[in-house]
């Protein structure tokens, strides 16, 4: 896998892939990274220039402690073993990106900011990232106008050439995901957990292999699935769309919860709630914080959804300008 300098540098100081467990340093946090990215940036540096630095250096650039000092060129200092394991991914379909290249999702950059993850691990199609499309979330456990739902948004996906964001995870996730490939759609997944287990799916290898799907996650391709990970990654879901649906909502609790809700707060994109008249309690609370009611059963043909949703969408979303870090 042929990777630039500066993403080089951002995978040794900010992933996990080539480092030994136990290690004497972790690699930094997001926040770390961006501290770092700032003075990288006021010292007009790029991050491939950490490369090519010494421990007394890098303290008096960064004018950073000893400590600090010494973590970075312990990651830094694994160049060996991250391209082995790079080169181990690739094998089996597994492509990186980072917030340093141009083709990093532009919706994250100007949505998510310094929030956007600062490295994307990829297997499929990578342009389907942030191209038009619906996120679909939701419960696991759903009633009948649930499924009915989730599988009628991803075929209208698939018929009118929206791609179909969602979670990977069953219940809605792979509902709706199904439904749009079936249509002959697209799919994104972004998971929260093990993409090497993912890609393994028959279905998931053959949609890969079309150019019909992308799954991708910002942590480690091996990560198991974490409370944490799940709630962190639901951000990222939403800010690729145009658009996302809600089918079913736990009140007060819970991923979609907390994803709608964060969504609807930070106005990146219309966020719409499943509506009927045994709607989980989740959603009605949602309308109620502002959420557009999503009608069961759809009142118009499937190729008319988008086109629907434009018509039924608030129009006062935040501007996404501010200042890029790497």
């Amino acid at each position: 896998m042929i990777i630039s300098a500066d993403s080089q540098a951002i995978l040794l100081l900010c992933s996990h892939v080539g480092l030994p467990s136990p290690s004497e340093h972790s690699p930094l946090s997001l926040r770390e990274w961006n501290v770092l990215a700032r003075k990288l940036q006021s010292a007009s540096l790029r991050p491939g220039d950490l490369l090519n630095f010494k421990t007394a250096e890098l303290t008096e650039l960064l004018a950073a402690s000893d400590g600090e000092s010494e973590r970075i060129m312990f990651l830094l200092q694994r160049g060996g073993s991250l391209a082995i394991e790079l080169e181990r991914l690739e094998s089996i379909g597994i492509s990186v990106t980072t917030r340093a290249e141009p083709d990093y999702p532009a919706r994250y950059r100007d949505r998510l900011k310094e929030s956007a993850p600062v490295i994307l691990f990829y297997s499929g199609e990578k342009a389907l990232l942030g191209q038009p499309g619906i996120a679909v979330v939701g419960s696991r456990h759903l009633d009948e106008a649930g499924k009915d739902c989730a599988q009628f948004v991803g075929n209208a996906c698939g018929m009118s050439g929206l791609v179909l964001y969602s979670g990977g995870a069953k219940g809605v996730d792979s509902l709706s995901m199904t439904a749009a490939l079936d249509a002959r759609g697209t799919a994104v997944g972004i998971l929260a957990d093990s993409l090497e287990r993912a890609i393994r799916n028959p279905e998931s290898r053959a949609a890969i292999s079309r150019g019909d799907l992308c799954l991708a996650t910002p942590y480690s391709p091996s990560a198991p699935f974490t409370v944490g990970t799940a709630m962190a990654r639901n951000k990222l879901i939403y800010t690729l769309a145009d658009f996302a649906i809600v089918v079913a909502s736990d009140a007060g609790k819970g991923g979609t919860w907390a994803g709608a809700t964060e969504a609807l707060k930070a106005k990146w994109i219309p966020v719409f709630a499943l509506d009927h008249a045994k709607m989980p309690q989740g959603n009605g609370l949602l309308i109620e914080k502002g959420a557009a009611r999503f009608p069961h059963p759809f009142p118009e043909r499937p190729l008319r959804l988008k086109a629907w949703l434009e018509e039924h969408s608030a129009t006062d979303q935040a501007s996404p300008l501010q200042p890029r870090l790497f």
